[in-house]
């Protein structure tokens, strides 16, 4: 099949898409206030990701010379740049005009965030003070001089460009670094009922001849600027090195890499940019996206409260899995059947609780787990230092590369080092994306196994706002493949053959499309056949062309893809009996689960696998079966629950559009829902 842009959509331009859902979120007045707010912050923290990662790679591939239609859909790179920055450019308008909305709103409920020309005489003392202890002796300010070189900015981080104009000398001009370590929102004192803030940026515009006085300047002026850096970690060859040096080396790099877009104030000066942008050397093959008066709006995901629970979401108390007790051994009680904890619905200490078990049990004689995220403060981390220092044997794989988190999984990979347990750096050319845990205990001189497998990180900060399922099982078929990818970790070359999970990078597109080829030949005979899949994206082209080929069979598909999706539904001839809807809520939707209908004797995988290339050639993965018949028939409820969902569901079509799926049945909010379901389990 010809990849041209009728075939597949862009991934680049989907992925946009997908980030305009979550400017919708910001949009919806029926969001709580101060969440749409963090919504923006998200919107703007996924631009700066997209932009380090995505963008970067098109414009290498530009730069190289390369068409790479092939590789990007049926669009030249070139082109490609062009209609990202023109989307990046209208959703930006979008987001401002957002923004300006939810602060008339916040001030019908009494909260006034002003800037620097609204502060009275009330509030000046207390920015000055605060200004003077807190702000000031944190400050970075770079004074320009055009016969000193512009220091390199730091990637996405804020800078205010300062003017100071002379009616006789010549203009200077200066940066000040908007710190990350310092508070973005400044919460002033309140007056009767009302609570005032003052961004930082302004706050330091108020200041300026405090920071500025020894120049003789006749007016000043200060305008936002941000530069985003090519955010691909490129790795020297000095043989010298251990790789965790290497890779803290390559993350310091990272701030330093390539430019890939400039956001400026629009209302800047034009002397102003034109300085700064040939300092900086910013060509026209960078991203140029004039702006508002504030970058790094993903701070807006901290917005203060102000004890206002009224204007955030309620918070849910995460739930027990019904037959599970923290009163009892987790193993004892996983050796009689398999559960499923779903997070945030159920709550993730039951992860921590089962490796605190194996740290102290003396029964325990090896743990084994795969690392991707950690959270800053991991308890996992530390159940598995405790672990070792009891004299078990640990072996952690982790994976330092993991995109932007690769500073806390050095700091844990050197502790959980230095107390004796066996590190693993990943596979040389792949990353372990796989999510999954094995212990052997001895029981009557037998080593016994369980463990966990997962569709997400082992991570106590995301648990508590991503969807992820986690199998805790004592299956030993299941548990003795898991053992032998650990295997595969140790000795690479050697290729182990599974029985029951499905492992990538060696056999998850072939397994795929044999259970697609049965529903294809299913459907054919006459027989019942079906393909229900939920996963955070999907661009592989095979994978795209072989639904494509099922759907021309005659194989209904239903398909919930939260991020990008390059599959083009509806189309007759192609794709006539595939429907996808995304969601897009409270939650991170990041659980993976594919279940095929096998002539009405479903075959359900939970998966830590997206269909993307990265995935399937490129990463380990591991896609579980789940073999009890209860934990079966409750993902396919889950599953239903979320494809039902006409409230937050948006439909995925070639029109690209995110017009919200709407219908005159009872009304179903996937998340809410959900909740709802295990709760009703419980009281039943």
């Amino acid at each position: 099949m010809t990849k041209d842009k009728n075939t597949y959509i862009n991934r680049e331009l989907s992925w946009l898409q997908f980030n305009a859902r979550v400017l919708q979120e910001a949009a919806d007045e029926n969001v709580p206030l101060i969440e749409r707010l963090r919504f923006l912050g998200i919107f703007s923290n996924n631009l700066d990701e997209f932009f380090k990662v995505r963008y970067a790679t098109v414009k290498r591939i530009d730069q190289a010379g390369k068409g790479g239609k092939s590789e990007l859909g049926g669009i030249k790179a070139g082109e490609l740049l062009e209609d990202i920055t023109k989307i990046v450019i209208e959703q930006q308008s979008e987001s401002l005009k957002i923004l300006k909305s939810i602060n008339r709103e916040l001030e019908n409920e009494k909260i006034h965030v002003i800037d620097e020309t609204e502060i009275d005489e009330q509030h000046h003392d207390f920015i000055k003070n605060y200004f003077y202890q807190e702000v000031s002796p944190a400050l970075v300010v770079i004074v320009l001089n055009e016969d000193v070189e512009i220091p390199s900015l730091k990637d996405s981080a804020a800078y205010l460009a300062v003017k100071m104009s002379h009616a006789t000398n010549q203009d200077q001009f200066a940066l000040i670094e908007i710190s990350r370590a310092m508070d973005r929102f400044v919460v002033l004192p309140s007056k009767g009922d009302s609570n005032y803030i003052i961004m930082l940026d302004d706050l330091l515009r108020y200041c300026l001849n405090d920071i500025f006085n020894i120049f003789n300047y006749d007016s000043i002026s200060a305008h936002m600027i941000k530069i985003t850096r090519d955010g691909e970690l490129d790795f020297d060859s000095d043989f010298s090195k251990s790789f965790i040096d290497k890779l803290s080396d390559s993350v310091k790099d990272r701030q330093v890499g390539e430019p890939v877009r400039f956001v400026y104030d629009k209302s800047i000066n034009e002397d102003t940019l034109t300085f700064l942008m040939a300092r900086m050397e910013i060509d026209s093959k960078d991203s140029i996206i004039p702006g508002g008066r504030y970058h790094n709006r993903r701070d807006y995901m901290d917005f203060p409260s102000l004890g206002r629970n009224d204007l955030l979401y309620d918070k849910i108390k995460p739930l027990p899995v019904k037959g599970l007790s923290f009163e009892q051994s987790i193993f004892k009680t996983i050796a009689k059947k398999d559960y499923l904890v779903y997070t945030p619905y159920h709550t993730f200490s039951y992860i921590v609780k089962f490796l605190r078990e194996a740290a102290l049990d003396p029964k325990v004689k090896t743990i084994k787990i795969t690392i991707y995220r950690l959270a800053q403060i991991s308890h996992v981390a530390s159940s598995l230092i405790n672990a070792a220092k009891n004299g078990k044997k640990v072996t952690v794989s982790i994976e330092l590369r993991a995109r932007f988190d690769e500073e806390a999984n050095i700091n844990y990979a050197e502790q959980m080092q230095d107390a004796g347990v066996n590190m693993l750096f990943g596979v040389t050319g792949l990353k372990v994306h796989c999510k999954m845990c094995v212990i052997e205990r001895d029981e009557d001189n037998k080593l016994v196994r369980y463990g966990f497998i997962s569709t997400g990180n082992f991570n106590e900060s995301t648990a508590k706002v991503y969807t992820d399922f986690t199998l805790l099982t004592a299956n030993s078929k299941i548990l003795k493949d898991v053992n032998k990818v650990f295997g595969f970790f140790e000795v690479n070359y050697k290729i182990y053959r599974y029985k029951h999970i499905i492992t990538s990078p060696h056999y998850t597109k072939s397994k795929l499309f044999a259970l697609i080829d049965d529903e294809i030949y299913n459907a054919k005979q006459g027989k019942p056949a079906y393909i229900k899949l939920k996963m955070n994206s999907i661009s592989s082209y095979k994978m795209v062309d072989k639904l494509y080929e099922a759907s021309r069979a005659g194989v209904k598909i239903q398909m919930i893809v939260r991020g990008l999706c390059c599959l083009v539904p509806g189309v007759e001839g192609m794709s006539e009996n595939i429907e996808i809807i995304s969601i897009i809520d409270k939650f991170l939707e990041h659980t993976r689960l594919f279940i095929f209908c096998n002539n009405d004797d479903s075959k359900i995988y939970i998966s830590s696998a997206d269909w993307m290339t990265r995935n399937i050639d490129n990463r380990v993965e591991v896609s579980c079966p789940i073999y009890d018949k209860d934990i079966k028939r409750e993902l396919q409820h889950l599953y239903d629950i979320c494809w039902n969902d006409n409230v937050k569901a948006r439909w995925i079509n070639e029109t690209q559009d995110n017009s919200y799926r709407r219908n005159d049945l009872p009304k179903v909010r996937a998340q809410f829902d959900t909740y709802n379901y295990y709760l009703n389990n419980l009281e039943g």
